[in-house]
């Protein structure tokens, strides 16, 4: 296995990943020609953020997505952390967490000086996940207004 940076060929498979994490999440929902223009904006201009990818021979297995953002608090360039998804029949097999810690280092050797993500309340896997992996809970709430 491998991970590198998405390129614009993986769209389709990086579709074909987010509508997995889609159908498994309260608030949103697939939309294939949607996600390939949010996709094709984050791999076309690096400041907005990366998308990084596990493979394995001509496969994509995993995904994750930093999108980046400057901190008034850190005075320092962060990221949010989004769409991390295992392709679902290789779940528990170190994929996801391998493809984490590359994202989180390749977050701190581009500067961020802070990650944050979001889970739905619900899903207390990933909340597991994310603990053992140095994340922990915020005291913040998360509140959206969607146009």
């Amino acid at each position: 296995m491998e991970i590198n940076l998405a390129s614009e060929a993986d769209i389709p498979a990086l579709c074909r990943l987010l509508s997995q994490l889609f159908s498994q999440e309260a608030e949103f929902k697939a939309d294939y020609v949607t996600q390939s223009r949010g996709l094709a904006r984050i791999i076309a201009d690096p400041a907005i953020g990366h998308i990084l990818v596990a493979r394995q021979d001509d496969s994509i297995l995993a995904m994750v997505s930093l999108l980046y953002t400057a901190s008034t608090a850190l005075g320092e360039r962060v990221a949010w952390l989004e769409d991390m998804v295992v392709s679902s029949d290789i779940r528990a097999n170190g994929v996801g967490t391998a493809l984490l810690q590359a994202a989180l280092e390749f977050g701190q050797h581009n500067g961020c000086r802070r990650i944050t993500l979001l889970t739905d309340a619900d899903n207390l896997a990933a909340q597991r996940f994310y603990e053992r992996q140095g994340f922990k809970m915020s005291k913040m709430l998360p509140m959206r207004l969607v146009f």
